[in-house]
Formats: C-alpha cells, sequence, structure tokens
C-alpha cells in the first residue's frame, strides 16, 4: 500500500443496495489519483471478463434463416431473435444446454414460457418474446452457454456445426450498468485525498459484490506476474496492511467506549422543571438516570414537586433515579 496510508488509515468500503442487483461501492480515503487508477482498471474488467450465459443459437420448426417470418406470429423471426437476446440467464455448468419454448396458444409470448433445464435459471420472465394469433404456435429449441465478453453472429456462423440454426451476437457479460465518481475528501490537514464510489448492476446472475471480487482477484492475477517471488522493493516507501490494522485496533481499543445521549427533552417536563435541570448541567436521560435525589434537590429552582416529575417520567421509560 501506498505509504500515505499510514498517515490516513486503511480505506474503507461502504456497500449500499440501491435495488435488486444494484449496489454502490464506497472506498474512502485513498491517496492523490488512485480513485481514477483503481476504477478504470476495475470498470474495464467488469465490463469485459465477467462470465456470464446468454441464448447463441435457436433451432425454430419450419424455418431456415432469421429473414423468415412464422405463421401467426406478430413480430419477424429477426425481431424475435432481437428480444431472445434480452433474456436474462443464470447458468450454473460450462457446457452448452438446450431449452424449449413451445407454444400454440393465443397471446403474448414472454421468457417465462420456456422450459428450462435444471442447470439454466431465467432471471427476467416477463421479457417479451413475440405475440401469436389464434390457431398459431410456435416451437424453439433455444442454445444456452456460458462464456466471456461478446461475440458476434458472423464469427459464430462460419464456426457452426449444426444445420438449419439462427445464430445470434453472444453478449455473455451479466453487467448491465457501470458508473464511478471520485471527489475530493480530506482526513486531517490532508484534503487532496480522492473518495471512490463505483456503482455496478447486474441481469441477477451474478451479485454486484461478487463481480466486483472476481474483477479484484484477476487484476491481483496479473499484476502478481511483475513479482512472482513476493519480493519488495523500498519496502521503507511502503505501507504494510496488517500493520496499519494492527495499528488501528490498538488504538480503537484506548479509545473510551462512547456514551449513549438522549435528550431529556423527550420527557416532556414542564418549563421550569427543564430549565432546572439543564442549569445544573443535567441534559440526557442518561446523566439523569444516575442522578440521587439529594443531588437533585441541592440544584437551584429544584423542589418536591419536581423531584415527583422527574420520577413519573423516568418510570414511563422503565428507569428510576439512582440510590447511591
Amino acid at each position: 500500500m501506498h505509504l500515505i496510508q499510514e498517515e490516513i488509515g486503511i480505506p474503507k468500503i461502504k456497500t449500499v443496495k440501491i435495488g435488486e442487483n444494484h449496489v454502490i461501492f464506497t472506498l474512502t480515503p485513498l491517496p492523490p489519483g488512485y480513485g481514477v487508477t483503481l476504477a478504470n482498471a476495475l470498470r474495464r474488467v467488469l465490463l469485459s471478463s465477467i462470465p456470464g450465459a446468454c441464448i447463441t443459437g435457436a433451432k425454430i420448426e419450419g424455418i431456415s434463416h432469421e429473414y423468415s417470418t412464422v405463421k401467426g406470429a406478430k413480430d419477424s423471426v429477426l425481431d424475435m431473435m432481437l428480444n431472445m437476446k434480452l433474456v436474462d440467464i443464470k447458468k450454473l455448468s460450462k457446457e452448452p444446454s438446450w431449452i424449449i419454448l413451445d407454444v400454440s396458444k393465443e397471446g403474448i409470448v414472454r421468457a417465462g414460457d420456456i422450459k428450462t433445464t435444471s442447470d439454466v435459471e431465467i432471471t427476467n420472465p416477463d421479457q417479451y418474446i413475440t405475440t401469436l394469433e389464434k390457431g398459431a404456435k410456435l416451437h424453439m429449441e433455444l442454445r444456452v452457454e456460458k462464456g466471456v465478453g461478446y461475440i458476434p453472429a458472423t464469427v459464430r456462423q462460419r464456426e457452426e456445426t449444426i444445420a438449419n440454426i439462427v445464430t445470434l451476437d453472444c453478449i455473455y457479460s451479466p453487467v448491465k450498468k457501470i458508473r464511478y465518481d471520485i471527489e475530493s475528501t480530506r482526513v486531517g490537514q490532508m484534503t487532496n485525498l480522492d473518495k471512490l464510489t463505483f456503482e455496478i448492476k447486474t441481469n441477477g446472475s451474478i451479485t454486484p459484490e461478487d463481480a466486483m471480487k472476481f474483477s479484484a482477484n484477476i487484476l491481483q492475477s496479473y499484476f502478481k506476474l511483475f513479482n512472482e517471488e513476493s519480493i519488495v522493493v523500498e519496502p521503507e516507501f511502503m505501507s504494510d496492511i496488517n500493520t496499519i490494522m494492527t495499528k488501528q485496533h490498538e488504538e480503537d481499543q484506548k479509545k473510551p467506549a462512547q456514551e449513549s445521549y438522549t435528550p431529556i427533552e423527550i420527557l416532556g417536563f414542564s418549563p421550569r422543571t427543564l430549565n432546572a435541570l439543564i442549569n445544573g448541567g443535567i441534559g440526557s436521560v442518561e446523566q439523569l438516570s444516575r442522578c440521587t435525589e439529594s443531588k437533585l434537590t441541592n440544584l437551584r429552582g429544584f423542589g418536591r414537586k419536581a423531584l415527583g416529575e422527574v420520577a413519573a417520567a423516568l418510570e414511563t421509560k422503565g428507569l428510576k433515579l439512582s440510590e447511591e
């Protein structure tokens, strides 16, 4: 780690879920310039290297190419294939799987009508495929594969070995959205530090948290190639994360436990009683519950009537005055 981390501490990661499979990560504080350094590297890996699954080909009964039409279907085969590319799929195994779309009823056909296998799950079953008229039927065998990145349909066609199959562009990436912001932050007198905010949304086949872990592991594996023997160069200008963590833990242990503070205003005292307590330096319910009757009666402007008011108010909170 950068030497500056010994002064500002280890960067902390905060995770906030803003929706299903939609997370915002915040990493701070970072040395100047490290926000964009980390963000660019992670973003490129997230966009190009996260494994996912998609429909790569379709065998349609009575159809040999994508420029055909299915009798009774509102959409052309080309439009149906474009809709198929929007079907989000989670696949467990790496080997190709075949799933079936067999519909013979009038109405809208959605991704949820596809019959899947045990290792395939459709995460957006409401995705529109087409609309069938009365008496029409649609039978498709859909090939699902797991992979990485993007492969155009033209490349798949040259390698295809199955006859009469309509090939699709392979968009394997399960990442739907990536956005990052870098802001300035401060620690003590250092005002030029970085705060990195990273937003990730996936299609549900992998969580944003796991996608981030995968990306970090990919980058780490490449960085290790430059230092396979783990030799530390110029160690006096680098920080050891374990040393920093130990130091922070020791400092946290030395800090006094923070006391709860509940304002006494919530007890609903009369103005006279409230003023007497505040003027006597008692501003919280916790402080009040540690007071004895003799201490309160010695306060200026605090009498027996106020004492009864305090006892009754504390009782509503399950508390009482100290007896010591």
